[in-house]
């Protein structure tokens, strides 16, 4: 099986993309955020545990983009060749310590582009659902990833996003309303067919 883990002496690349999804190459993570950030793949996740709590997040007060924000559970950016659904395995375990189960596609052609403090974010970023075993599990996140989670049931949630109550990330308050429209019980989101992913995205069949 394929590695995709980083090291220092593995740099971690994203894929750029045109428009239309095709790859057109990579560059390194760490140098394509900034105010002129070209377009590249990423993903959003959605986790919930046995009693229908969403995992919410708070982004690393030190990251470059969005710091301190809440957001959904993870979010991630695929290496090149990377099946979607292994990127979003390794993320979760990666920046929360959990592991994920029976992913689903359910927003396959989302996109966005969100600034902060001069900093852009330009995304082709499918969302997916899925779930971790148990009520209310404890994550164990990566502190230079996340600085604080929490465990909120989706319809309160969803409610205090879209009524403005409650502030998230650009991205997670665009998916929340997309969401939403696929109707109140996230066990119930349609799955959508991996056909519609941006070319460039490697994925197997969710």
């Amino acid at each position: 099986m394929t590695s995709y883990a980083t090291s220092e002496h593995l740099e971690e690349l994203v894929v750029l993309v045109a428009a239309d999804g095709h790859a057109v190459g990579t560059a390194p993570k760490a140098t394509v955020h900034h105010a002129e950030t070209p377009l590249h793949l990423a993903f959003s996740v959605y986790l919930f545990d046995g009693a229908g709590a969403l995992l919410v997040t708070r982004r690393a007060l030190h990251k470059a983009t969005f710091p301190g924000v809440w957001t959904n559970s993870a979010c991630g950016h695929p290496a090149p060749g990377e099946p979607v659904e292994d990127a979003v395995q390794r993320r979760g375990r990666q920046e929360l310590g959990i592991d994920v189960r029976d992913l689903r596609l359910v927003l396959p052609r989302f996109s966005y582009r969100a600034e902060m403090d001069g900093v852009v974010e330009w995304e082709l970023c499918p969302v997916l659902v899925g779930r971790v075993v148990g009520v209310a599990p404890e994550p164990q996140p990566d502190p230079d990833e996340v600085a604080a989670a929490e465990w909120v049931p989706w319809e309160q949630f969803a409610s205090d996003v879209l009524s403005g109550g409650r502030e998230v990330s650009t991205w997670c308050r665009e998916q929340v309303a997309e969401l939403d429209r696929l109707g109140p019980d996230p066990a119930a989101w349609p799955s959508a067919d991996p056909a519609d992913l941006p070319a460039a995205m490697t994925t197997h069949v969710l």
